[in-house]
C-alpha cells in the first residue's frame, strides 16, 4: 500500500527556526512533535536564485528536480519537459492537491494537481487581503478579480492571476482550513498528495492579534553576526532591504525577529491542527509528512535584511521527514538540496524517478547516520555572488557589476560615456570554527591553498551544472 504524502512548505522560513532543533526563544511545540516523531536534515539548502524573489526558483527546483541554471524563465513556469514531482505521483496512481501559493505558473499547477483549493499564483501579497483562485478543471486559470494587483507584489508572475480575494482572514488560516477540508472529506481509495504551501513567514509580518505579543523585543537577543551595515554588492535597493533603515538600528531588528518569530508560532499552531486531523481522520499512520521552507532570511545578520545572499542564514531551510517507516528522533546533518527531496519522494512511494530530475536521492539517510550524498554545496545569487562549501570552509565570491557616468575632456569638448566597473571580493569561513561567518579568512597567507581550492570546485560546479549556458553565469564568470 502507498503511503499518502502531506508536503508543507513554508515562505521565507530560515533554518534555526524550531525550538527542538536549537532555538531556546521561539515556540514550536507542533513542529518539535514532528522532529521527535520523524527525522530532521539540519544540512539542507538551496542553491540561491538567479532572481531577486529567490523563493520563484527554489520552488520550481523543489518541484521539478532540477538544479538552478536549468530552469525555465528563473522558474516562473515549469515546461512539460520538466516533469514536477505531483505531476509523477499523479501519473502512478495519486490523488494531488494542490493548497496556496504555487510560485511556478498556472500551466505547470494544472498539468500537477486534479484538485485544488485557494490557489495563489504570486509571490507575496497581504496576508489579509489574499486574491486567489479556486480550483478550475479546464487548467485555464486566466481570470481577474480587480486589476490593481501589481508587479511590486507579483514577483514576476502573470499579472491579475485570481478569481476571488478574502478580506479579513490570515493566509496562514485561510489556507491551513481549507486543507483540513479537503483531508475531511477525502474518502478516496487511491493514496493522496497534499501539497500545502503558506505564505508565511514572508512579509509584511502581521499575525492574528492573539500572536501579535507573544514575543517581546527586548528579550530577543541580537544574533552573533548583526552589523550595523554590509559591504556594497547590489542589493542595498531592494525592497527585502529597504525594510528597515540603513545602518541597522538594534531595536528595529529585534522587532523584525520578534514579529517574524510570532508568525512562525502561528505556522505551529496552524500545522499542529493539520496534524490533528490526519489523526482524526485515522490516516496518520499511513502519511509521510514533509516540512520544509523554500528559503533563509537575514533579518538583521550581517547587516542584510534579506534572503539575496549565500550566507547559511539564507540558503540554509528547515526539512523534517516524518511518517512511516522513517526512523523517529533522528537527526541528520549531512548535506543535500531541497531538490533532492523529488527523487527520494519518489523512492519512499515505490515511483521511478523521471529522466529530467537532476536531484539525489538521499533516502538512505535515513537509515543510515553515516550516509551521505553530497560532500560540497554550491550556491549563486543572479550574477553578483558565487559561493561553494564543504564541511570545514566556505569561499563566497562576490562580482558586483556597476555602472557610472564618466567623462573626459577631448580637443575643446567634453565626452561622457559609461563606465561600467567590477568590484570583487572574496570571503573565507571557517565553518566549524566561525559558524556564523564573521571572521574573513581570505586573505590570510595561511589560508591562500584553501581559497584556490575551492576556486577550483566552484569552477567544476560551473561547468557540471552548465552555468556558462545562462545569461546571470555569462555575466558572473566574463569578470572572475
Amino acid at each position: 500500500m502507498k503511503p499518502n504524502i502531506l508536503f508543507i512548505l513554508t515562505d521565507d522560513q530560515r533554518f534555526d527556526t524550531i525550538h527542538a532543533l536549537g532555538n531556546g526563544q521561539i515556540k514550536t511545540p507542533n513542529l518539535d512533535r514532528l522532529v521527535r516523531e520523524g527525522t530532521a536534515f539540519t544540512g539542507a539548502h538551496i542553491p540561491s536564485g538567479t532572481v531577486g524573489a529567490v523563493c520563484m526558483p527554489s520552488r520550481a527546483m523543489l518541484n521539478s528536480g532540477r538544479t538552478l541554471y536549468h530552469l525555465c524563465d528563473e522558474g516562473a513556469e515549469i515546461p512539460p519537459s520538466h516533469k514536477t514531482l505531483p505531476e509523477t505521483l499523479r501519473e502512478n496512481g495519486y490523488t494531488t492537491c494542490g493548497i496556496g501559493k504555487w510560485h511556478n505558473g498556472p500551466g505547470s499547477y494544472a498539468r500537477s494537481f486534479c484538485d485544488g483549493a485557494e490557489i495563489f499564483f504570486g509571490g507575496m501579497w497581504d496576508h489579509w487581503n489574499v486574491p486567489t483562485y479556486e480550483f478550475d478543471p479546464s487548467g485555464k486559470y486566466d481570470k481577474m478579480a480587480r486589476a490593481s494587483i501589481s508587479a511590486c507584489y507579483d514577483n514576476s508572475t502573470s499579472l491579475h492571476r485570481a478569481t476571488h480575494i478574502t478580506l479579513g482572514r490570515h493566509s496562514t488560516d485561510l489556507f491551513s482550513e481549507r486543507a483540513m477540508d479537503w483531508l475531511r472529506g477525502y474518502e478516496g481509495e487511491d493514496p493522496f498528495y497534499l501539497y500545502l504551501s503558506f505564505m508565511a513567514p514572508h512579509d509584511p509580518r502581521t499575525m492574528p492579534e492573539e500572536f501579535q505579543h507573544m514575543y517581546d523585543p527586548k528579550d530577543i537577543p541580537l544574533p552573533p553576526n548583526f552589523a550595523g551595515m554590509h559591504f556594497d554588492f547590489g542589493v542595498y535597493d531592494m525592497r527585502d532591504e529597504i525594510l528597515a533603515r540603513y545602518p541597522r538600528q538594534e531595536d528595529e531588528v529585534r522587532r523584525h525577529i520578534a514579529d517574524y518569530y510570532a508568525m512562525i508560532s502561528h505556522l505551529d499552531w496552524r500545522i499542529g491542527q493539520v496534524l490533528d486531523c490526519l489523526r482524526e481522520k485515522g490516516m496518520y499512520e499511513n502519511t509521510i509528512i514533509v516540512f520544509s521552507g523554500d528559503n533563509g532570511l537575514a533579518i538583521g545578520q550581517h547587516g542584510l535584511m534579506g534572503k539575496q545572499n549565500c550566507y547559511d542564514h539564507s540558503i540554509r531551510v528547515p526539512l523534517i521527514f516524518a511518517g512511516p517507516g522513517i526512523p523517529r528522533g533522528q537527526v541528520r546533518d549531512g548535506y543535500l538540496y531541497l531538490l533532492d527531496v523529488f527523487p527520494t519522494l519518489c523512492t519512499l512511494s515505490g515511483c521511478e524517478i523521471p529522466g529530467s530530475v537532476e536531484g539525489r536521492d538521499f533516502s538512505r539517510m535515513l537509515y543510515d547516520p553515516e550516509a551521505a550524498v553530497r560532500d560540497t554545496l554550491y550556491a549563486g545569487y543572479a550574477d553578483k555572488i558565487r559561493c561553494v562549501k564543504d564541511k570545514r570552509y566556505k569561499l563566497i565570491e562576490y562580482r558586483y557589476r556597476k555602472a557610472r557616468i564618466v567623462s573626459e575632456q577631448g580637443e575643446g569638448e567634453g565626452r561622457e560615456g559609461l563606465l561600467v566597473e567590477t568590484t570583487p571580493m572574496t570571503q573565507l569561513f571557517d565553518l566549524q570554527a566561525d559558524p556564523y561567518e564573521t571572521v574573513n579568512l581570505a586573505e590570510r597567507p595561511g589560508c591562500r591553498g584553501e581559497v584556490e581550492r575551492l576556486r577550483e570546485e566552484m569552477k567544476r560546479f560551473r561547468d557540471e551544472w552548465g552555468e556558462l549556458a545562462h545569461p546571470c553565469g555569462q555575466r558572473f564568470w566574463e569578470n572572475f
